[in-house]
């Protein structure tokens, strides 16, 4: 049925019953967005009302339809908790009266429409309880008793219940001052004691509904909040105990229960614990049939309630002595659900919720007194030997045909539960110490050489498994059972591709102990060449592989023939993807780093002799998606391998590849990317628009130029010629970055800077004219332009002092920029744009021209910054405020001056500033020339009052 439309919210909107009806009807079922918006503002016009008063209560009348009834109640609380005020106060008893009575008329539904009233009398409730209305809730418990017939009782007490339940809910979202709070939250605390009796008879009445039940639950979940007393609260809490006996309220019993325990201020109520202790103790019964009838929600939900108890109050139970035996019942309790049968997550999902709770307890113990620890340690150190066995069984694989079955998700959600139990083995060795490495090594022994009893390979790898999670992140350099390790690796069968997986990163955790142990590298060094062929051991091998050249190539002299015949074989073939095949050329840096010079070059030669032929043939092939990611990937690798071919690193006994060091040479990268360059010039001039090639000829440069640093000279003006190329055909960010690295390295180089100045000229020119056309197209080049200008400014800042390089133009670029940043939506580039002027402000009187341009339009950038913090968020304050700092600091007369120009003109950065707060502001920032903390806190407070937030 069509209505008129609503119209435009007025002053003089007339706000009947039937022109509300007639906007939710628009509200609910007008197609037209439009059309529902104005319904909406006029609604929420409606109910600011003074009329609001009068038709809520026509609108809840039993003719109604739901959606209507339940804007009227809605209506109610937005009267009672925003316009109390607005009511006559002799009016407030008749309106309670009216609420009660409608509360109890929806006490049989709809549900929406009385939780919805049962709020509104919260708000009242809230409003009258300190003066008028002290008894209300003796005479909410009077109201709503009684009835005839169980089903009625039932009726009336889930009104009741739904009242108390959203009470303290009311209390905590009510915007109220923390007197007034405090006060309501006392009054109503005290109500406790007397409402306590009424839930746990309700509780125990045999006819009462499930939801009456579960009613009762919530609402001492709800009063929980307010901190009431948890001993008032044990016949309740021991109730709760009882209902998980009953399936259809052990859901919400369990939430009760934990929200109870998880309650921290009950640790000042050790008693209360003590015997909550039994209670948790006792569900082990229940818990153990759970798990025999798989029933995993039964066993999750008893786990929980364990699990919160000793997490939660672990540091007061320990302190409880003379009810230690308790406790380690309940701890035992928990290892039992740590040790849940099955396999996570698809036989159960309890046993993750246990692993918190053993670094709390080994963190609580460790921080009693000497007597106590020491006691403790006694009791649990045997324990955390038992953990480690049942963390290993559940960490192990299931069988490959199960495993075959699992969803990519389960799959995912193990390896994720294998990380966090390879963490929490970690943290116990820190209890346990070398003895954990010992006891997993004599198993491990017994494993490979008992013939009798023939073991899994799920069993020897759940073993390295544990040694692995160790060996990744502790110190086990002094340890004497790592020989033993590595003698016993050799014996296993690597049947299954986990446990080859595993052997290879349990190599990898021992890289370290390697390095010192260099007698033990030819036999790993065997196991993991020859498995480098075996693309399903992919990740585990090549991360392996360049975990042991990194930390052993001071060692590998002996050994580098054949791993570079092994890794060329393997590139050449492309067993691996790319990722890996970066993994591999940065193994081959480290390796090639640690030999003499005139071994170098041939090996870099005949190593990368393939991909140069390969980068050949593709200049002279017609541009395609094939040959782009054919040119990307082969420049990806020659960048990974420079990035690590450090011919400088020194080790211990290099003596002599140091000395052959000392004396000049040319460094052999430089050697090859000299012979690569034309090659890489003339692939980007059929690429220079394809950002993904450009930044990856990009990087060889800077890897290379970031591993020579200075051998990188014989390059230096053949790069800037390029670069100046690359940036007059398409300007792109990494081309100013490749130039930022370049003055970083070469700024004290008087003989090799004059081509960087050309270059730095040439890009400055360039990105001028771009940002002239609009700067907000080229987010990135914007923030690489401002970082080159920082890096020059702090390296070199003399070139500004040349006629080809104004720091007039790069102030104007960056001011104009700066003006548009602020407004940009990336953060990169406002960050970019504060250190600039930040750098170049802190020049202002070396570099004569930073003076004069300060001095003509210093301004523009006060004002700029000043409108940028009057709407800025907080996340950016730190930035701006930086360049108030710099100019306070290093020319405090020119900002006396401009600040107070730039504030003149009114209501101007905020129309809510007065003449005085501007006063105030400025004489902050000058008198300030010491703390950029404290002028941070001028600028946050400044722009909270542009914004009317203080």
């Amino acid at each position: 049925m069509s209505s008129a439309p609503v119209q435009q919210p007025s002053e003089s909107a007339e706000f009947s019953v039937e022109a509300v009806e007639r906007a939710l009807q628009q509200l609910y079922y007008d197609p037209d967005m439009a059309q529902k918006n104005v319904a909406q503002e006029w609604l929420t016009q409606a109910q600011a009302s003074p009329q609001a008063w009068h038709f809520c209560w026509a609108l809840l009348s039993p003719d109604k339809v739901p959606e209507i009834q339940f804007f009227g109640a809605s209506t109610l609380h937005t009267k009672i908790s925003r316009h109390w005020t607005d009511l006559p106060a002799e009016q407030h008893e008749s309106l309670r009266s009216q609420l009660i009575a409608q509360v109890g008329h929806f006490s049989c539904g709809p549900k929406m429409v009385l939780t919805r009233l049962c709020v509104a009398l919260a708000s009242l409730i809230l409003h009258t309880l300190l003066d008028s209305w002290t008894t209300a809730v003796p005479d909410l418990l009077r109201a709503f008793q009684g009835g005839e017939g169980s089903a009625e009782v039932d009726i009336r007490y889930q009104a009741l219940l739904e009242v108390l339940v959203v009470l303290p809910e009311e209390l905590q979202t009510r915007k109220l001052s923390a007197e007034r709070r405090a006060q309501l939250q006392s009054a109503l605390t005290r109500e406790w004691s007397s409402l306590c009796p009424l839930l746990r008879q309700i509780l125990r009445r045999e006819e009462a509904a499930g939801p009456v039940k579960e009613r009762v639950l919530r609402c001492l979940v709800s009063w929980l909040a307010l901190d009431v007393d948890l001993g008032e609260s044990e016949g309740l809490l021991q109730d709760s105990f009882t209902l998980l006996r009953e399936p259809e309220l052990f859901d919400t019993a369990v939430e009760t229960i934990v929200s109870t325990i998880s309650q921290h201020d009950s640790q000042r109520f050790a008693d209360s614990l003590l015997k909550m202790l039994p209670q948790v103790l006792a569900l082990q019964e229940q818990l153990t049939k759970a798990v025999q009838d798989r029933d995993m929600e039964t066993s999750h939900g008893i786990c929980r309630i364990a699990v919160a108890l000793g997490e939660t109050h672990c540091r007061a139970l320990l302190e409880q002595v003379d009810h230690w035996q308790g406790f380690q019942a309940l701890v035992n309790m928990i290892l039992s659900c740590t040790g849940m049968p099955g396999h996570y997550p698809v036989d159960e999902t309890s046993s993750s919720l246990t692993l918190t709770f053993w670094y709390t307890l080994q963190d609580d113990i460790m921080s009693l007194d000497t007597e106590k620890q020491t006691l403790y340690l006694q009791v649990y150190r045997p324990l955390y030997f038992q953990l480690v066995e049942v963390l290993l069984h559940k960490a192990r694989f299931p069988s490959d045909p199960d495993f075959a079955l699992w969803s990519a998700d389960d799959k995912e959600q193990f390896r994720i539960y294998r990380v966090d139990i390879s963490d929490t083995l970690m943290y116990v060795y820190e209890l346990l110490g070398p003895e954990l490495l010992r006891n997993l090594y004599d198993k491990l022994g017994v494993m490979l050489t008992d013939k009798t009893h023939p073991s899994s390979w799920q069993d020897i790898e759940a073993l390295l498994f544990g040694f692995q999670s160790i060996a990744e992140t502790v110190d086990i350099s002094y340890s004497d059972v790592i020989p033993g390790l590595l003698g016993l690796i050799p014996l296993i069968t690597a049947d299954s591709i986990h446990l080859a997986e595993t052997i290879m990163l349990t190599i990898g955790s021992l890289a370290e102990w390697l390095a010192d142990h260099p007698l033990m590298l030819p036999g790993v060094l065997r196991l993991v060449l020859q498995t480098l062929s075996n693309a399903d051991l992919s990740v585990a091998t090549v991360s392996t592989l360049k975990r042991i050249c990194r930390e052993c190539r001071h060692s590998l002299r002996p050994h580098a023939n054949d791993i570079l015949t092994a890794l060329q074989e393997v590139l050449v073939k492309q067993i691996h993807k790319s990722t890996q095949s970066m993994w591999l050329m940065q193994a081959l840096g480290y390796l090639l780093s640690s030999l003499p010079d005139e071994e170098v070059l041939g090996k870099l030669l005949s190593l990368l002799s393939p991909h140069i032929q390969q980068l050949e043939r593709l200049a002279n092939e017609m541009p395609s998606p094939a040959s782009k990611l054919s040119t990307v990937h082969i420049l990806g690798l020659l960048s990974s391998l420079f990035s690590t071919l450090d011919l400088n690193a020194q080790g211990e006994g290099q003596e002599d590849v140091r000395a052959a060091r000392s004396q000049p040479r040319t460094n052999p990268v430089v050697v090859v990317l000299q012979q690569v360059f034309p090659l890489i010039q003339n692939l980007l001039s059929k690429w220079v628009k394809e950002a993904e090639v450009v930044k990856a000829a990009c990087a060889v440069f800077e890897k290379s130029l970031k591993t020579l640093i200075r051998d990188f000279a014989p390059l230096v003006s053949q790069l800037c010629e390029l670069i100046g190329q690359l940036f007059s055909a398409y300007p792109q960010a990494c081309a100013l970055d490749l130039t930022g690295q370049l003055v970083h390295v070469f700024a004290c180089e008087k003989e090799h800077f004059p081509p960087i100045t050309a270059l730095l000229e040439l890009v400055t020119s360039i990105t001028m004219s771009m940002f002239q056309h609009g700067a907000r197209d080229h987010p990135d080049v914007a923030d690489s332009f401002m970082q080159l200008h920082t890096q020059v400014l702090k390296r070199k800042a003399d070139v500004y002092l040349s006629e080809g390089l104004d720091v007039k133009v790069v102030f104007y670029c960056g001011g104009h920029l700066g003006i548009l940043s602020f407004k940009f939506p990336e953060t990169p580039t406002v960050k970019a744009t504060c250190s600039l002027f930040t750098e170049l402000i802190s020049h202002c009187e070396d570099v004569p021209a930073v003076r004069e341009v300060l001095q003509e339009d210093g301004l523009l950038l006060l004002q700029t910054l000043l409108e940028a913090v009057s709407g800025q968020s907080c996340s950016l304050l730190e930035l701006l405020s930086e360049v108030f700092f710099s100019m306070s600091r290093h020319c405090p007369s020119l900002l006396s001056l401009q600040l107070r120009d730039a504030l003149q003109p009114p209501g101007f950065p905020s129309a809510l500033l007065t003449p005085e707060q501007k006063e105030h502001f400025c004489q902050q920032i000058l008198r300030e020339q010491v703390s950029k903390w404290k002028v941070r806190d001028v600028v946050k407070d400044f722009s909270l009052l542009c914004r009317g937030l203080q």
